[in-house]
């Protein structure tokens, strides 16, 4: 039986923590994004990637890269996916807040597999809230946008050790949607349901880290808000998490975050 919905996962922002005046240096904020799409609707994500470029005036099959297009072509490409029937979870993470930063930078890629901990979590209870009897077997295809130095190999040997210690660590992914052996990579040009999730991370990214002129940019995210999953009308820590801190502790230091606090 084929598995009930599709998974895109991609990030924006870095892992590293070295901050320096004026933003720069290291992203203040790291952000991963995973869109959802039914099994049976996947060809959706195709289809809307067809019609951003056909908007935009691009390429029939060139990739967009959010972070590279003018503000005026990600608008009405934020605007397509607000749009689309999909479902957004985002992680959102603040690294100058985390109190013990050297647990993250003693390994490799761990903040990123504890974002990737946080951000399945989310997609397993929206996934199955969400299952439907007749289409597939209630299980995520789940489809990371390739980083080259990273192996997924680790990665799912990451997820197989989550599964193994389970609730005596809080592990809250629900693991009859997400099975390790079906969490793969593909390069970002392949897949148009990757290229919607680097907008999203992105659109969100822009919302939270400051440019060097302290300015952030909320408008991707404001035009994306309707794909994001919410349990029971209620969208904080669900399709959007923040961590280590809530965005109403955040507020008094980062007053731009005072955005996602209105959100409902």
């Amino acid at each position: 039986m084929t598995v009930s919905f599709t998974v895109y996962i991609d990030e924006s922002g870095d892992e590293g923590f070295v901050f320096l005046p004026n933003e720069q240096g290291s992203s203040r904020w790291l952000v991963l994004s995973a869109v959802v799409f039914r099994k049976a609707h996947d060809l959706d994500a195709v289809n809307l990637m067809r019609g951003v470029r056909s908007v935009l005036k691009k390429q029939f099959k060139q990739a967009l890269h959010f972070q590279h297009l003018k503000h005026e072509h990600r608008v009405p490409y934020a605007r397509a996916i607000g749009e689309a029937k999909l479902r957004t979870v985002s992680v959102l993470i603040h690294k100058p807040s985390i109190k013990e930063p050297e647990r993250f930078q003693s390994e490799k890629f761990r903040l990123y597999r504890y974002a990737t901990r946080l951000l399945l979590e989310r997609v397993s209870w929206l996934c199955r809230d969400h299952r439907k009897k007749d289409e597939g077997d209630g299980t995520a295809e789940i489809i990371f946008s390739n980083r080259s130095m990273m192996s997924y190999d680790d990665l799912r040997a990451y997820l197989r050790h989550l599964r193994e210690i389970g609730e005596a660590q809080d592990i809250r992914i629900d693991w009859s949607v997400v099975l390790p052996e079906q969490v793969n990579a593909i390069n970002h040009d392949q897949l148009a349901g990757l290229q919607i999730a680097d907008a999203v991370a992105s659109g969100l990214y822009f919302a939270v880290n400051r440019n060097p002129y302290g300015d952030v940019e909320d408008r991707y995210a404001r035009l994306m808000m309707p794909t994001v999953y919410r349990h029971r009308g209620i969208l904080e820590g669900y399709g959007i998490k923040f961590w280590p801190d809530s965005p109403t502790s955040l507020s008094n230091s980062l007053p731009e975050l005072e955005f996602f606090q209105s959100l409902k």
